[in-house]
């Protein structure tokens, strides 16, 4: 029998550091391994954004991901590494609701872990949130953690 994959959506802010956190204490009381997944928008999907309210448009890619990976995914990883939770990351470019929802059925995950909020209110206020439209359509027990 496999082991229950628990699949944490992280885009550097505190609530999806609080989701990690979240899904790494249940990862250890149920012998689970945990997936972070940080999901990249590229420019030509991200509607025009002010500096401070929007996350920023990326325009070097390679650069964004090597600091996406030393700046959230690492640390997070080392942060966790000492609890016995088997931890993997990836890093994938798309819209994050599609992309968290694709990698949850392509990796068979057992519970999927978001923030309530993301890097940007007004962007969620606007556009939806992720965590609103994963709600909708996912298809597996969601943690909308605090």
């Amino acid at each position: 029998m496999n082991k229950c994959l628990y699949l944490v959506g992280v885009d550097g802010s505190e609530w999806g550091e609080r989701a990690v956190e979240r899904a790494v204490h249940l990862a250890k009381q149920t012998d689970a391994q945990v997936k972070l997944v940080y999901v990249l928008s590229w420019p030509a999907v991200q509607p025009m954004m002010l500096e401070e309210v929007a996350p920023p448009i990326i325009l070097d890619r390679d650069e964004e991901e090597k600091q996406v990976t030393k700046n959230v995914l690492e640390p997070l990883k080392r942060k966790y590494g000492g609890t016995d939770v088997p931890i993997t990351t990836e890093l994938v470019w798309g819209d994050p609701a599609q992309v968290l929802h694709d990698c949850a059925k392509e990796e068979r995950a057992n519970m999927l872990f978001v923030g309530r909020r993301g890097r940007s209110r007004f962007a969620d206020l606007i556009l939806g949130s992720v965590a609103n439209k994963l709600a909708h359509y996912i298809g597996i027990p969601l943690v909308l953690v605090p």
